[in-house]
C-alpha cells in the first residue's frame, strides 16, 4: 500500500529529528562510577562521559543529582558541589566542566570546507552563583581552534534555558579519527591568562586569554552548585527540544569509554558479585576469557578487583577464600576483550574464580 503524503512527510521528519544529538548522556542518566569528588590540579570523570579539570586550589562534590527542571522529561542533573573555596584567582587558574568528542563523530558538520555547518548548544542550568558564564568549543587537532558564547545565570537557583549558536568552521578540518577532537567546556573559574583579552566569538586559532573572557568565579564560596542537564549540540541555527533516548542506547554509548563489572554507581567493594568462571585447565593454570559490554574506542586500561574483598589487583579464590594474583592477558587486551590467565592460588580445577574488572578508554 503507498503511504499517504502527510504519512510520508511524518517519517521523513522523525528520521530527520533522530540520533541529532553530539553530546551523549546530556540527560545525566548513566552514572557508572558513583559520586567522585576533585581537589586542586585534577581531571576527574564522574557522570559518564563527564569531566571536570581544574587546577586551582578549590574542591567539590561531583555527584548525579535528582533536582531537574520541572515538566521537561528529566529525572537526573549534574551537580558541582563546591566544598574549598578559592577566592584568590591565580593568572593561571581554570576550572571547566567538559565533554570531549571524537574527531569521527564530527565529519557531518564539514568543517574545512566552503560547508561547513553551524552548530547549537542547548542546555538547563542553575547556580546559586549567578552571573556571566562561558561556554567554549575547543578543537584540539593539529591547528588548535576555538570559539566561547557567554550566557547569564540570572537568578539564583532557578533553572534556566539557555541556547548558544557555534558557526561552522570553514578553515580546517576535524580528524576522522578516535582521538579527542572537540571539547564541549563549561567554565566555572578563568584566570586572567584565560580571560584578559577580547572573547572570540567566531572561529579562531585558539589564543588562551580570549577563551573565558568574563567568567565568573563560581568556586568563590562553599555555598555554590551548579546543575546541568537536557545538553543537546546539534546541526543548525536552533535549538530543537530533547531528544530523550532510551537508557539501555545510552549506556552503550557511554560503555564505548568506560566499562565495568558490578552495579552502576556502586564501589566495588560494596557490591562484589561474581563475574568468575569455574578452573579450566590444570591444577596450577586457568585460561579464560573476558568481553567488554560494546566494542571500547581503543584497547582500554584495565584494573582487576577480588569478587569478594573489592581488593585491586586480585581474584578471588571462592573454593578456598583467598585473594590470589589478577590475570593476566595472554595477548594484548583489545578494544572487544582479550584472554587471560591465572598461574598462581589455584588449589584444584574445580576452583571457582571470581574477579571484577574496570577498562577505561576515556580521551
Amino acid at each position: 500500500m503507498a503511504l499517504s503524503k502527510i504519512q510520508s512527510d511524518s517519517m521523513s521528519n522523525a528520521a530527520i529529528q533522530s540520533n541529532r544529538n553530539l553530546i551523549i548522556n546530556g540527560a545525566m542518566k548513566i552514572h557508572q562510577r558513583g559520586n567522585q569528588v576533585t581537589a586542586g590540579g585534577t581531571s576527574v570523570y564522574f557522570l559518564d562521559r563527564w569531566n571536570i579539570y581544574h587546577n586551582t586550589a578549590a574542591a567539590a562534590n561531583l555527584q548525579q543529582s535528582t533536582v531537574v527542571p520541572t515538566g521537561q522529561g528529566f529525572s537526573n542533573s549534574l551537580l558541582v558541589d563546591c566544598t574549598t573555596a578559592d577566592t584568590s584567582v591565580a593568572s593561571s587558574d581554570a576550572a571547566v566542566l567538559r565533554q570531549v568528542i571524537e574527531g569521527q563523530n564530527l565529519q557531518k558538520l564539514a568543517y574545512g570546507t566552503s560547508s561547513a555547518k553551524s552548530i547549537t548548544l542547548s542546555f538547563w542550568v542553575r547556580s546559586t552563583k549567578t552571573g556571566i558564564y562561558i561556554s567554549n568549543i575547543y578543537h584540539a587537532d593539529a591547528t588548535a581552534r576555538s570559539q566561547s558564547h557567554q550566557y547569564t545565570i540570572s537568578q539564583a537557583d532557578t533553572w534556566e534555558y539557555k541556547t548558544l549558536t557555534f558557526s561552522g568552521d570553514t578553515s580546517i578540518a576535524a580528524d576522522n579519527d578516535n582521538a579527542a577532537t572537540f571539547y564541549v567546556q563549561w567554565g566555572l573559574m578563568a584566570g586572567s591568562d584565560l580571560s584578559s583579552g577580547t572573547l572570540n566569538t567566531t572561529w579562531q586559532n585558539s589564543t588562551d586569554v580570549n577563551r573565558f573572557v568574563g567568567q565568573v568565579n563560581f568556586f568563590d564560596s562553599t555555598s555554590n552548585n551548579f546543575y546541568l542537564t537536557g545538553v543537546q549540540l546539534e546541526i543548525g541555527d536552533v535549538a530543537t527540544p530533547f531528544e530523550h533516548e532510551d537508557t539501555g542506547t545510552t549506556l552503550r554509548k557511554c560503555q564505548r569509554y568506560y566499562a565495568k563489572s558490578w552495579s552502576q554507581g556502586s564501589a566495588v567493594n560494596t557490591n562484589p558479585g561474581v563475574i568468575g568462571a569455574a578452573c579450566v585447565g590444570n591444577a596450577n593454570r586457568a585460561f579464560g576469557n573476558v568481553f567488554w559490554p560494546v566494542t571500547m574506542r581503543t584497547a582500554p586500561t584495565v584494573t582487576w578487583y577480588s569478587g569478594s574483598s573489592g581488593t585491586v589487583n586480585k581474584w578471588r579464590n571462592a573454593s578456598s577464600g583467598t585473594d590470589i594474583t589478577a590475570a593476566a592477558a595472554i595477548a594484548g587486551i583489545g578494544e572487544s576483550g582479550y584472554g587471560f590467565v591465572l598461574s598462581s592460588g589455584i588449589d584444584a580445577i574445580t576452583d571457582t574464580l571470581q574477579g571484577h574488572y574496570q577498562a577505561v578508554a576515556e580521551m
